[in-house]
């Protein structure tokens, strides 16, 4: 009863906050039907997974089969070392490209000059905005065994040039050293926001206690950002299993195929070139699922201990 009574005390004050935030809801609306026609609607196309995808009966009229195309998938002989592949490119990219931005981050905010600060800054944000079709041009130029910039160097120093591009055991660090010069100065960018929330008063404290900028850094500093870094942390385990398709397909070739194929690829390969719509689907879902596994299990065991978590 009590309960009833508070719900029905609450009516009035929920459409006064709806009225009062009208044109603030308003301005939401936008980004939410966004979200509802691109984001949550097309996930309906998971059902396909579980069908037998035929182009003239269409998704809903087509035959279900359960499981079918989960089991193809997991008996498989080649899905051990697509799987393989695809946690090894993330987990690289995870313990490489993770502490590159906080580092930088750490960095500037030491810097007083300004416009060096600025300078720094938009070098390292440039390579973001850089197409993976220009940077995966470059990576190939760079390192071309035959007037390559790598290979001018290595042959300087008197060795026998490298024929990078064809050694699978070398694609891994290509991808993940790529990838760190793309998204570090990127990355940085929360970091800083999160530095300049700090309390400048917590400086000043330490300041007049005698405390070195390392002190200041390790006691204050980096518990400032500690949540920042959590959460980044959560999202990107999430993430091992979602390795971009588009520069390791360009990256691929008949030589490193390997170690360079994964799951978006061979997703593709099997989907828009093999014409097994159904099949490419239950792949693609199964990847999704373990990384939801993933941020779920990341995010479970960060609140239990650190008391920091996304939800």
């Amino acid at each position: 009863m009590d309960n009833e009574h508070r719900y029905i005390n609450r009516q009035p004050n929920f459409f006064k906050r709806v009225d009062k935030g009208k044109y603030v809801l308003l301005m939401f609306l936008p980004c939410l039907l966004y979200y509802v026609f691109f984001q949550y609607a097309p996930m309906l196309g998971i059902v396909i997974s579980f069908k037998n995808y035929n182009l003239v009966k269409g998704i809903w009229s087509s035959e279900w089969v359960g499981l079918k195309y989960y089991l193809m998938f997991l008996q498989d002989p080649g899905s051990l070392k697509l799987i393989q592949n695809t946690f090894l490119l993330g987990i690289y990219s995870l313990l490489f490209g993770f502490a590159p931005p906080i580092m930088l981050a750490l960095l500037l905010n030491e810097v007083k000059n300004a416009l060096f600060k600025r300078f720094v800054q938009t070098v390292s944000y440039l390579p973001h905005f850089i197409s993976n079709v220009v940077v995966v041009g470059m990576i190939v130029t760079f390192l071309s065994p035959s007037g390559g910039l790598i290979n001018e160097m290595i042959q300087s120093l008197g060795y026998k040039p490298i024929n990078f591009m064809m050694e699978p055991g070398l694609f891994r660090a290509i991808y993940v050293t790529s990838g760190v010069w793309q998204s570090f100065g990127w990355g940085s960018i929360i970091y800083l926001a999160a530095l300049s929330a700090i309390d400048p008063t917590l400086y000043e404290a330490a300041e007049m206690d005698g405390a070195s900028r390392w002190k200041k850094m390790w006691h204050i500093t980096l518990p400032g950002i500690a949540p920042a870094i959590i959460t980044l942390l959560i999202l990107n385990v999430g993430n091992i299993t979602q390795v971009g398709f588009e520069k390791v397909f360009l990256l691929t070739n008949p030589i490193n195929l390997k170690t360079a194929d994964i799951l978006s690829t061979n997703v593709y390969k099997i989907g828009l070139i093999g014409g097994q719509i159904s099949y490419a689907s239950a792949v693609g879902l199964f990847a999704s699922v373990i990384s939801l596994v993933f941020l779920l299990g990341t995010n479970y065991m960060s609140r239990k201990i650190t008391q920091t978590s996304l939800w």
